[in-house]
């Protein structure tokens, strides 16, 4: 029967690795391996086996949950919660010394390949937390041989872990150098996300209340860095992922068109007003590039829509920066334009819907005489006089929903102005579309990044004149501190925009949480940027800062340092052993240096019986120093300290007699 203490490193090592994936894992394979647990304390406690028809069911029943949530066995997150099946398995059937070294180093290969789930910094803590857990099982197995039965319970579990703590302590040195100046070769392969995979933030369709939903949630979106000197304005911080131009009376969605390729080679644009930047999704699975208006990207392997939108060719969980270029108030001539199917399309709406709105556009297109831009300016004019409200709680709108919205309600969200916006243009034969994104955001605690969240996400018109796309925002007119000042800002200013009698408690709820995921997300942000984002292009930078040009002085400083860390080592382990020995100790090694071998002390001798044996040969009267050495040396050992550095001098001088006399 396995060790009670070795049990308790396996279920812990267990309930980590269940920890570290329960997230990643289909519910009913999650209870299962939760079942299989307690199999296990239920084993402990009765000092029993369980038997090896219930580890086959459950291990079948595992095996069909998995199945029947991925349809496969195969891939990512497939493979891997077949691993951990499989490891909870083994632990049923673990009885020997050998079954549980197998055990621990399986554990080891599952709890890595939770990092194909996700590289965060939480993930990273649970990895660490399990390996230590392997590795004091794997400790404990090796010393439970050596130590007495009372003392390896739980009560020895500070111990084991201070013995394992300065362990991986030691390796630590090695492994930062390895981590630093190892050559980082490019990834030969990327983890493709299924295609179901689900993902939060902005979608490729929009309802009204999606994008109010989105902003009463503070988590992290996207993250840009760069010089935060040259962004433009908070004003005109529209960060931009598609444009929605077809509209069937209650949803918005993109058309086809939108995400055929521009051939970025042929743009013509300043370069002495551009401006280089990346982009860092919170979510790599995100498939929509946020990037502000008149973006290109600089990477190849994405491409850039008919609408400005920003995807890649092939989506992959590669959570990095992607390098993209705005080209600034640059005056591009829309490709779009000229296909005049598209500009009927942004023309189009559902005749049998909204006849208020429809009126009212056509009324005010003949005041502005048939001019688009007065006829802009009179709807724009007409939200403003007629008491509009921003709110994030704007109710249920009917079948009539723009009707419902500027004749009745008056309350909504980015979402509702725009898109009443957008179809009071389309009613009086103007093309206009909705764009979808974030507006806005906030400089990261550092000042040397900006994040923006999701409750920044916001949405527009463009509408076409002359021949080019142009953006108006009438949530600017309804809630202008809400552009001016950022959804943050203003969601403290204005904490009504929650809606009912508890937007105050509501608010510093919001508040509170929003705090904990500003520094939650800067503590992610460093660990992904500093870690899990040094890749070749990193250590080449950080080599030159310290003066190295080539991966070989990369090479040669990294194995002069690990030479430097052994030295270092071996150094502190002399120094350790030397003060570990006290003043007579040193005496007795001077002593015994110059001896032949076969008069040196043998390990199973005491100093009594040593000095007695190298004495037995000499006449009586030299004997006398022997005697003497050995009778200081007992007091030295179990009489007081004062004794002992009285008599070291005295010992030092009857030794050097004693070695005169070995000689004659």
């Amino acid at each position: 029967m396995i060790q009670s203490s070795i049990q308790y490193s396996i279920l812990i090592t267990l309930a980590l690795v269940g920890a570290a994936q329960v997230l990643f894992m289909p519910t009913a394979t999650s209870a299962v391996l939760c079942l299989i647990w307690l199999c296990l304390i239920w084993s402990k406690v009765k000092q029993k086996p369980l038997a090896k028809v219930w580890t086959f069911l459950l291990t079948i029943i595992a095996l069909f949950t998995i199945y029947i949530s991925h349809r496969t066995f195969i891939g990512v997150e497939a493979g891997v919660a077949v691993l951990t099946t499989f490891l909870f398995a083994k632990s049923l059937e673990t009885k020997t010394r050998r079954d549980v070294i197998v055990l621990l180093n399986f554990a080891l290969f599952v709890i890595a390949s939770s990092f194909l789930f996700s590289q965060s910094f939480a993930m990273a803590f649970m990895v660490i937390l399990a390996l230590f857990s392997c590795f004091i099982g794997l400790y404990r197995l090796q010393t439970t041989d050596f130590v007495a039965t009372t003392d390896i319970e739980l009560k020895s579990l500070r111990q084991d872990f201070r013995h394992v703590a300065k362990f991986l302590l030691l390796a630590a040195p090695f492994f930062i150098l390895l981590f630093l100046f190892f050559p980082r070769l490019p990834p030969l392969w990327h983890i493709p996300i299924p295609e179901n995979k689900a993902s939060t933030g902005m979608s490729d369709s929009m309802s009204p209340g999606d994008i109010a939903e989105l902003s009463q949630s503070s988590r992290l979106a996207f993250r840009i860095i760069g010089d935060m000197k040259a962004l433009p304005a908070r004003n005109e911080l529209y960060w931009r992922a598609m444009a929605l131009d077809e509209y069937d009376g209650s949803k918005w969605t993109s058309h086809f068109f939108n995400q055929q390729m521009i051939n970025t080679d042929k743009l013509t644009y300043s370069k002495n007003k551009a401006m280089d930047y990346q982009y860092l999704a919170a979510d790599p699975s995100v498939m929509w590039i946020m990037s502000l208006e008149k973006s290109i990207p600089n990477e190849p392997r994405y491409f850039l829509g008919q609408d400005w939108r920003i995807t890649p060719y092939r989506l992959i969980a590669r959570n990095e920066p992607i390098q993209l270029k705005w080209l600034g108030n640059a005056n591009l001539k829309d490709q779009a334009t000229s296909l005049s199917p598209l500009v009927q399309m942004n023309s189009r709406y559902v005749q049998q819907l909204d006849p208020k709105s429809q009126q009212l556009a056509h009324e005010l297109w003949q005041k502005s005489h048939g001019n688009p831009e007065q006829y802009i300016a009179q709807v724009l004019n007409w939200y403003k006089k007629n008491n509009f409200s921003y709110t994030l709680n704007p109710g249920r709108l009917g079948q009539n929903r723009i009707d419902d919205f500027l004749f009745g309600k008056r309350q909504g969200f980015c979402e509702h102005f725009a898109s009443s916006f957008a179809m009071l243009m389309r009613y009086a034969g103007v093309p206009a579309r909705i764009v979808i994104g974030y507006q806005g955001g906030q400089l990261a605690p550092d000042a040397k990044s900006w994040e923006v969240r999701q409750l920044d996400a916001h949405a527009w018109t463009e509408v076409l004149l002359d021949g080019k796309w142009r953006r108006f925002d009438p949530t600017a007119i309804i809630a202008p501190q809400r552009i001016d000042a950022g959804m943050q800002n203003y969601m403290e200013e204005e904490q009504e925009v929650f809606g009912g009698q508890q937007s105050v408690w509501a608010y510093r709820h919001f508040s509170m949480i929003k705090n904990l995921h500003v520094w939650s997300d800067y503590a992610t942000y460093q660990w992904q940027s500093k870690v899990v984002g040094y890749n070749a292009d990193t250590q080449k930078k950080w080599f030159k800062k310290i003066g190295m040009h080539s991966s070989y002085a990369g090479v040669l400083l990294l194995v002069v340092s690990i030479s430097g860390c052994v030295l270092i080592y071996y150094l502190w382990h002399l120094r350790k052993n030397y003060k570990s020995k006290t003043d007579y100790d040193h005496a007795i090694h001077s002593f015994s240096k110059p001896l032949p071998e076969d008069a040196k002390k043998m390990p199973h001798e005491s100093f009594r019986t040593w000095l007695i044996r190298l004495s037995l040969n000499l006449p009586e009267d030299e004997r006398q120093p022997f005697s003497e050495a050995i009778q200081i040396y007992e007091r030295s050992v179990y009489g007081s300290k004062g004794q002992q550095f009285e008599n070291i001098q005295l010992f030092k001088t009857l030794l050097k007699k004693c070695s005169q006399n070995l000689k004659k």
